[in-house]
């Protein structure tokens, strides 16, 4: 049986390379580069060409070796200058990784993306940020989807406007030291009281005046540019400024407590979404375990005691379903104030009291 001859190829096959991929003008050009080393060079931490790339060279194929034709380099680049080529394919060509390779870089960004919002943003009510897992949470439900191409800083601000759109979350504060002539205070302090801007404090030094306040990061440019209109300076204290107090955010579990605290803490009645009236009547309803230690034979239950309304709330489901109810959240507020604690029917009563307020004050307007 006859065997048929087989010639060489005079390839150079280039395997466990990081090839880097550009389509253009109807063809695909890559290069062979350094694992590791493309996204340094990327991100401004690698400078040396020579550490990056594996050879000057474009190829159509990189496993196979077969290298670019000259005509096609000049037709798509209008040039056939390799190194020059080599770099606007490192720049705007597409790295080529094994799929779970590329399923971990998307897994990091993903986590990346969900630290700079959770960082960035704060639960309306409490003024305290939520936890990652929270924040995986709602970008899972909303769909999102990591873009490799894009800065995880600039998918974060996106992350939040839509996250905004569908749940109670809000951009935490930037603290601010406004330095400015006195004489020009009023001009600011409008400007504040249409920015909705909250002044922490105010000190005056001969003729300057300092305010140090809270405001939205989406107006600090438009401030800084007024400031320096009035011939005042601005200085960042605080990049991000999140609320105190004892509340546990690891206890709030699922997406129905983030529902229930979009519940408005204003004096003003406010016309509840039917979602969240909907959660807030099931809160309301939810009983308490009795204060009694339980047990069941011989055998004791384990209670838990909340620090914050100084009472024991029952077992593990419970102590957790006790840091969603009204009466923990209304004890909290007091010991913010450093007011004692209330106790459930108490709490009640100061409900219906400040309700009453609320409906007085609404019909003097």
């Amino acid at each position: 049986m006859s065997r048929s001859i087989v010639q060489p190829v005079g390839q150079k096959r280039l395997t466990n390379v990081a090839a880097v991929r550009l389509k253009k003008h109807g063809n695909r050009f890559e290069i062979a580069c350094y694992k590791n080393k493309v996204l340094s060079w990327r991100s401004g931490v690698e400078k040396d060409l020579d550490e990056v790339l594996q050879s000057h060279t474009v190829y159509s194929n990189v496993v196979k070796g077969v290298l670019a034709k000259s005509k096609d380099l000049k037709a798509a680049f209008g040039m056939d200058d390799q190194t020059k080529i080599c770099l606007e394919i490192l720049e705007k060509g597409e790295l080529q990784v094994a799929g779970k390779e590329r399923e971990s870089q998307l897994s990091n960004q993903f986590r990346d993306i969900a630290t700079i919002v959770m960082q960035k943003t704060i639960n309306p009510e409490t003024q305290r940020p939520y936890t990652i897992s929270m924040i995986e949470r709602l970008m899972h439900e909303i769909h999102f989807a990591v873009d490799s191409h894009s800065s995880s800083k600039k998918q974060a601000l996106d992350v939040i406007k839509e996250l905004q759109k569908h749940f109670p979350i809000k951009r935490s504060p930037m603290r601010l030291r406004l330095t400015l002539p006195q004489e020009n205070f009023n001009s600011l302090s409008e400007k504040l009281n249409e920015w909705k801007t909250v002044i922490v404090s105010k000190e005056a030094s001969g003729i300057q005046l300092s305010i140090v306040c809270e405001m939205d990061p989406g107006l600090f440019r438009d401030c800084d540019a007024f400031l320096r209109n009035l011939q005042g300076r601005s200085e960042i204290l605080a990049v991000s400024v999140h609320g105190e107090g004892d509340i546990n955010t690891d206890d709030y579990e699922g997406h129905e407590e983030v529902s229930i605290s979009s519940t408005s803490t204003s004096t003003e009645p406010k016309k509840l979404p039917e979602p969240v009236a909907q959660l807030t009547e099931k809160m309301e309803k939810q009983k308490l375990a009795p204060k009694t230690e339980i047990t069941e034979g011989e055998v004791k239950v384990k209670q838990s005691k909340c620090s914050t309304c100084d009472a024991i709330v029952g077992d593990t489901k419970q102590y957790r379903e006790h840091f969603k109810s009204d009466w923990h959240k209304h004890n909290l507020k007091r010991k913010t104030r450093q007011l004692p604690p209330l106790s459930a029917e108490e709490c009640a009563v100061d409900e219906e009291i400040n309700d009453s307020m609320g409906d007085l004050k609404e019909y003097s307007f």
